[in-house]
């Protein structure tokens, strides 16, 4: 009993090592998700070249062509097997994040990374329409996982790990620190916490240097500025309004894919996914523009001008390929797809407005790039991460207002139609087909959650005591103004405040989703 009460006081006392154990934490998630994120972006990396290698292989006899799809349908039938023996494996891996962070799911960190790490190569290596970008969080995140079972680390620190960790990798797979340590907060953590925040920078700076050490200091993509006449603002205004609703298809259309799949359940799922793997040679040998991630489309963009109809064809091919591969399960993300899918909207809508209104032909690309954090925000709903991503990963500032522009306006759309964010729908997926209750190695073991009480908080000017917390939450301390408050019942709770609640860990899932609805309304 006194080491369990050891543990628990432990969490809650704020001396001056603190900062310096989070910074060492954050060292040793950035160097565990950085290598690891660095190795599977390079075996990404090389199966992209030998996909393109192996397709022009085939191209050159009968022979040649019939092999190739011989080690299609070995590769189709591997994935299948690795998914089966792993299942936290498939998909993007972003949700199954999300799930360990609320407590609804657990991962075993060292099958997950070497079953991603396997099914992802061969899905690139296969021609599927799939990215490393949500591999490389799920990656990231079951590296710090691994760094605070390695190093005993409590529960508290654990989750802190794993949510920095996820940022960590998104971090090394863009070259993008600022935007996985937003994505973090934004979309996996989802609460403002000082040490999260502390953490994490370091986690995802660490993991960015590590990254650029392999694969140098280059930004993901080289454009010049062009800026967008004040006056013509409101055709950003537009474009951010179709990019909404653009989203807001995607998400259906990939959530029905998935549904499909499912319903296929009389097929055995490694037919399935070798009929998949058989599309994505079709693909490599006659679209090979729509393989993989896109990065090359994108490149093609940037470089030149293609006619409205290329474009046309090659979004709806990219789309439509990105919907099966994603449905399969096989290990992969639409992290970037779903970005290149905006850089072919916003070139259409390039080709449209620039000669109708007699515009600057280097505006081009400007649209292109801005419709990358558009698309972003309405799938994700993650507006900041996108337009941070986007500024990150083209190094260019000047591009800030319309990139926000757009991204806000996509953003406010997409909510008013009222469909779900994707991980979101892909996280609900996985929980109602995984209904079993994760296990812990210690339940009796309390969780220190931190949340920030916002503006029009239906807690604000109440008593401690007024509030039904539950009985397996505990409110051990506020932070007002940097300055620590010992809670009492009396207390009153203010708008900006810091609480640091200890929770049952036994109870964590439901408890946390209660607070969040207790603290946001």
């Amino acid at each position: 009993m006194k080491d369990k009460e050891k543990t628990t006081f432990r969490k809650i006392e704020y001396h001056k090592k603190e900062s310096f154990y989070l910074i060492i934490r954050g060292l040793e998630v950035g160097v565990a998700a950085g290598l690891v994120s660095v190795f599977y972006r390079f075996l990404l990396t090389n199966a992209e070249s030998l996909l393109l290698r192996a397709a022009d292989f085939a191209k050159e006899s009968t022979l040649k062509c019939i092999i190739w799809f011989i080690i299609l349908v070995l590769m189709g039938f591997s994935v299948a097997k690795i998914i089966k023996w792993e299942p936290m494996s498939s998909g993007s891996g972003i949700p199954q994040v999300s799930g360990e962070i609320k407590g609804n799911l657990t991962q075993c960190w060292w099958r997950v990374i070497l079953a991603k790490i396997a099914g992802g190569t061969l899905s690139i290596l296969g021609g599927l329409s799939l990215g490393r970008e949500g591999p490389s969080i799920q990656l990231g995140a079951m590296a710090g996982k691994g760094a605070a079972i390695i190093t005993k680390a409590d529960k508290t620190s654990e989750l802190r790990m794993i949510s920095c960790g996820g940022g960590a990798g998104l971090a090394a797979a863009f070259n993008a620190p600022l935007a996985g340590v937003m994505f973090m907060l934004e979309e996996i953590h989802r609460t403002i916490d000082k040490s999260i925040i502390c953490m994490g920078i370091v986690a995802c700076i660490t993991a960015d240097f590590v990254s650029k050490i392999f694969f140098g200091q280059d930004n993901i993509f080289s454009y010049e500025t062009a800026n967008i006449p004040l006056r013509y603002y409101w055709l950003l205004l537009i474009l951010g309004a179709l990019l909404g609703i653009s989203g807001c298809g995607y998400n259906i259309i990939m959530s029905k894919g998935q549904d499909i799949f499912k319903k296929l359940n009389k097929i055995p799922a490694s037919f399935k996914m070798i009929a998949v793997f058989i599309t994505g040679g079709l693909a490599a040998l006659f679209i090979p523009e729509i393989t993989g991630g896109g990065h090359e489309m994108v490149v093609l963009l940037l470089k030149s001008k293609p006619e409205i109809s290329v474009l046309i064809f090659l979004l709806i091919a990219k789309f439509l390929f990105s919907v099966i591969s994603f449905g399969s399960g096989a290990p992969g993300g639409i992290f970037f797809p779903l970005l290149i899918l905006g850089t072919y909207i916003g070139a259409i809508y390039a080709n449209i407005f620039i000669p109708l209104f007699n515009l600057d032909e280097s505006l081009w690309q400007e649209f292109v790039v801005i419709s990358m954090a558009g698309m972003f925000a309405s799938i994700v709903r993650a507006p900041l991460t996108g337009i941070i991503l986007v500024f990150e990963m083209t190094g260019n500032l000047e591009s800030l207002l319309p990139l926000a522009t757009v991204s806000l306006i996509s953003y406010a759309v997409a909510n008013l139609f009222g469909v779900n964010p994707i991980y979101e729908t892909l996280l609900e997926k996985i929980l109602s087909s995984n209904p079993k209750k994760p296990e812990f190695h210690n339940e009796n073991e309390k969780v220190l959650k931190t949340y920030v009480i916002p503006v029009g908080s239906p807690l604000n000017n109440k008593a401690i005591m007024d509030i039904d917390w539950g009985r397996h939450c505990l409110v051990v301390s506020i932070d007002r103004n940097d300055v620590s408050i010992t809670p009492k019942g009396e207390t009153m709770l203010k708008e900006g405040d810091e609480l640091a609640i200890l929770v049952s860990q036994r109870h964590f899932s439901k408890d946390s989703e209660r607070l969040e609805k207790i603290i946001n309304g």
